[in-house]
C-alpha cells in the first residue's frame, strides 16, 4: 500500500474535518445573524406601535388647541361685537358737536354785539360766556368719561 501524500500536513481527512468545523461555524454565523435580524424586526415593530401611538397623542392635543384657540377667538369676537354699541360712532360725535354749537351759537352772537353795550353789561355779557365755556367743558368731560367707561367694558 501506498502511504498517502502530506501536503503540508493535509490529507483528505483533515480537509473534510476542517470543511466540517467551517461548515459548523457557517451555520452558527446563519443563526445569530437569523436572531439578531429577528430581534431587529421586533424592535422595529415595537418602535412603529410607539410612534403611531404619539402620532395619535399628538392629533389629539392638536384638536385640543385648535378647539381652545376658536373658543378664545369667539370669545373676543363676542366681546368685540358687545363692544361696538357701547362706542360713539363719528355720526354721534358730529351731531353731539352741533348741537353744541346750536347751544353757544346765540351766546355768540351776543358776545359778537357787546361793542354796543355798557360796561356793565359787559361784565355780565363775559360772566355769561363763562358760564356757558365751564357748562362746554363739563358736557365734554362727560362724553369723554362715557367713553373710557364703555372702552373698559363690563368688569
Amino acid at each position: 500500500m501506498i502511504a498517502p501524500k502530506q501536503n503540508g500536513g493535509w490529507t483528505l481527512d483533515t480537509l473534510q474535518e476542517h470543511q466540517r468545523a467551517l461548515d459548523e461555524a457557517n451555520e452558527k454565523f446563519m443563526a445569530e445573524r437569523d436572531r439578531r435580524y429577528s430581534e431587529v424586526n421586533i424592535e422595529r415593530e415595537k418602535a412603529l406601535k410607539i410612534k403611531e401611538e404619539a402620532d395619535k397623542a399628538a392629533l389629539g392635543l392638536a384638536r385640543e388647541i385648535q378647539s381652545y384657540k376658536d373658543e378664545k377667538a369667539n370669545q373676543l369676537r363676542e366681546q368685540i361685537t358687545g363692544e361696538r354699541g357701547s362706542f360713539a360712532s363719528k355720526d354721534d360725535l358730529a351731531a353731539a358737536v352741533r348741537e353744541i354749537n346750536a347751544t353757544i351759537s346765540p351766546l355768540t352772537n351776543f358776545v359778537s354785539g357787546a361793542d354796543r353795550v355798557t360796561k356793565q353789561s359787559a361784565a355780565s355779557v363775559t360772566v355769561v360766556v363763562a358760564i356757558a365755556a365751564v357748562v362746554n367743558v363739563v358736557i365734554v368731560a362727560v362724553g369723554v368719561l362715557l367713553t373710557i367707561l364703555a372702552m373698559r367694558g363690563p368688569h
